[in-house]
């Protein structure tokens, strides 16, 4: 399967954002891309009131645009993550959607981990606007097992486990990673997803300082192999990356390296013994 990460600079104007979205897409579909995800919150960016005035229903007119290019390209498109609109409250959900070749929603994931930092040269409180999921989402395209995450999640290798355990070959993650600490934890934090769950990794980044967001982002938008082998990254402009994913490479490699068989969630659940 080839499959093709997109990276962009989202700002607040979200037709800009589409037209970019729509050319990078295109283009990752003319190159022989099966699967193309884009980053994350990339319809539309910036400060908290830009968020919440740029939220959707999950079927607005981002979503119905995704469906119908998925349908136009004939590919699997992961709509990145986009703000979703919560009927009656304040907050939004970051919202993941996939769309099948034939223009169909097909699944569908709100981000678990909310990422709330204040560090030197990084404030970002996401929950402030935004209301955590709580369901983890694997979905088949084309044959592969699909595991679905955003951003901050990488940080907390238990819901990539629970993905690979649920069968997850390929595992996506759309982000917006700070530059910040990005650039010294992204590629170490994908490549161990990567290694730890013998799985394919695809993470679609935001590159840059959006207009009027007050935070930059890392880019290095990255494919990765089970092995851990990064095969390809992103340049710092907005662009797309694709790669062949070798699937009988994996299939093989999760025959020697066993390590998914040997989890011992039996042991993990029990309270752990403090002795002093």
């Amino acid at each position: 399967m080839r499959v093709a990460a997109v990276q962009l600079t989202s700002g607040p104007n979200k037709a800009d954002n589409l037209g970019k979205a729509d050319r990078f897409v295109t283009a990752a579909a003319k190159s022989g891309a099966e699967l193309v995800v884009l980053p994350e919150l990339w319809n539309v960016f910036g400060d908290a009131d830009v968020v919440r005035s740029g939220a959707e229903p999950l079927n607005g007119p981002t979503t119905q645009w995704a469906k119908s290019l998925a349908a136009k390209l004939g590919v699997w498109l992961l709509n990145g993550s986009i703000t979703e609109a919560i009927p009656g409250s304040d907050l939004v959900y970051n919202t993941s959607a996939l769309m099948s070749p034939e223009g169909e929603l097909v699944a569908v994931y709100r981000k678990v981990h909310l990422c709330d930092i204040d560090a030197p040269g990084a404030h970002y409180c996401e929950s402030d606007t935004t209301r955590g999921g709580d369901e983890l989402v694997t979905a088949e395209v084309g044959g592969v097992n699909l595991g679905l995450t955003i951003c901050y999640d990488i940080r907390f290798p238990e819901i990539f486990r629970s993905l690979a355990l649920a069968g997850a070959q390929v595992l996506a993650l759309p982000t917006a990673f700070l530059l910040m600490s990005g650039r010294d934890h992204y590629e170490p934090l994908a490549r161990a997803r990567a290694i730890e769950n013998v799985s394919f990794f695809i993470g679609a980044d935001q590159w840059g300082t959006p207009k009027g967001s007050g935070v930059s982002f890392l880019g290095r938008s990255m494919i990765i192999d089970p092995w851990g082998t990064v095969l390809a990254m992103a340049p710092d402009k907005e662009t797309f990356i694709g790669a062949d994913l070798d699937l009988a490479m994996q299939t093989q490699l999760r025959q020697h390296l066993t390590n998914l068989a040997h989890t011992r969630p039996d042991v993990y659940a029990k309270p752990v013994r403090h002795e002093s």
